[in-house]
């Protein structure tokens, strides 16, 4: 990193409760986010479970009409964002502080209800259809409601598009286009159509359970929600006297140019982009102490993050963990989301363990976080991002000093 980064704010919306704090107590005593789907009719779906952001109300957290103009992926970025800003006091009314936003699938719920009232009932599109399905839009209100006034950006880069949205807010302060930047996410995507198409190509759990590296898993669960952070200027927080959560140490993006859908499974360009990260940050593999996995039980996929961390860190030098057992898999939003996770675990020396393990498969030979391991000194910790078209992100950030 050119210019060293700090993270002075945190905001999460997640199938574990709302808030940083809901979501990181209940991650932490073993509770469990994901079940029937009551956003939807499944009754006909071949998959009925996913991680939902229970007994939500946007009403509860925004004024009615903003509730009113937004989908639910912007509602829970934007409410990530709110908590965020509020943590970190920064003053937002400025052409210094800009945002971006990651979302993998944006508007697809609105889209997929649209198509329906149209083709069955007849019913013609909304006036506001539009501006509710265009994924930058969560930025542009978040803009408008705060003054924001500097770089804004948008980036779907499917699962990974949370990591990419830090990746990208890092080279806009290193290259001097803002002192302070708003990195938000948002995913709302459990629509029949998308579990129809996911359940056929074999990557959603059949039972609706998320078991990452465990023997009998089966596919991923969807999750939905949204995280944010507040990334800044060392030199901004300080002149500020903002209270720092975390150092930004290293970031990284690349791309397997292997398979649309499939990783790479010899895990080589899930493992190139881990090193680019630590080589961003000047670390070596032995500096982290802890790694969020991408792992989202998917049989070739928890193979080849094994595979990939195993070449960078070696066998059983790191702890790991996925917590996609607990939330389901909140594809864009879980990016940032699984980052609070770090941060959380550097500031408490407490990580959450690899939610849904119970028979380790031996093909995922990781030092898995257990209830024995939980108590750590973490000072240094990576997140790790991926998404279909081979996208990779890994993100290391570390104790404050």
């Amino acid at each position: 990193m050119n210019s060293k980064l700090v993270i002075t704010g945190i905001g999460a919306v997640t199938p574990l409760g709302v808030g940083v704090d809901e979501f990181w107590n209940n991650l932490t005593s073993g509770k469990c986010g994901i079940g029937e789907i009551k956003s939807i009719d499944v009754s006909e779906l071949p998959v009925k479970n996913a991680g939902q952001v229970w007994d939500f109300n946007p009403k509860d957290y925004l004024p009615t009409k903003l509730s009113l103009d937004m989908e639910p992926y912007m509602q829970y970025a934007y409410i990530a964002a709110e908590e965020a800003i509020k943590m970190s006091g920064l003053e937002t009314h400025s052409s210094r502080v800009g945002i971006v936003m990651g979302s993998a699938l944006s508007g697809i719920s609105i889209i997929d209800r649209t198509g329906v009232d149209l083709a069955v009932k007849g019913r013609a599109a909304s006036p506001k259809f539009l501006v509710k399905a265009m994924g930058n839009i969560a930025a542009a209100q978040l803009s408008i409601n705060y003054g924001i006034q500097g770089p804004d950006m948008t980036v779907s880069t499917a699962c990974s598009s949370g990591g990419d949205a830090i990746t990208l807010a890092a080279l806009m302060l290193n290259a001097g286009m803002a002192d302070a930047m708003v990195v938000m996410a948002g995913e709302a995507a459990i629509t029949a159509t998308l579990i129809q198409s996911l359940h056929k190509t074999g990557a959603l759990s059949k039972t609706g359970s998320s078991l990452p590296f465990d023997k009998n898993r089966d596919g991923f669960v969807l999750g939905e929600g949204g995280g944010c952070i507040i990334l800044e200027t060392k030199e901004h927080a300080a002149f500020r006297n903002a209270r720092v959560l975390a150092d930004l140490l290293g970031v990284a993006n690349n791309t397997d140019a292997y398979n649309t859908v499939s990783p790479n499974p010899e895990g080589t360009g899930a493992a190139a982009c881990m090193r680019l990260a630590l080589e961003n940050a000047g670390l070596k593999p032995e500096d982290v102490d802890y790694i969020n996995a991408h792992g989202t039980a998917t049989h070739a996929g928890d193979i080849a993050e094994t595979k990939a961390i195993t070449e960078v860190f070696g066998r059983d030098n790191v702890f790991v963990s996925s917590t996609k057992g607990a939330t389901g898999h909140m594809m864009g939003a879980g990016g940032i989301v699984e980052l609070i996770t770090c941060i959380k675990a550097i500031e408490t020396g407490l990580l959450p363990v690899n939610a849904g393990l119970s028979e380790q498969d031996e093909e995922c030979d990781l030092k898995l976080v257990s209830d024995d391991n939980k108590k750590q000194n973490i000072k240094t910790a990576m997140s790790n991002a991926f998404g279909f078209g081979g996208q990779n992100s890994s993100i290391i950030v570390g104790k404050p000093f």
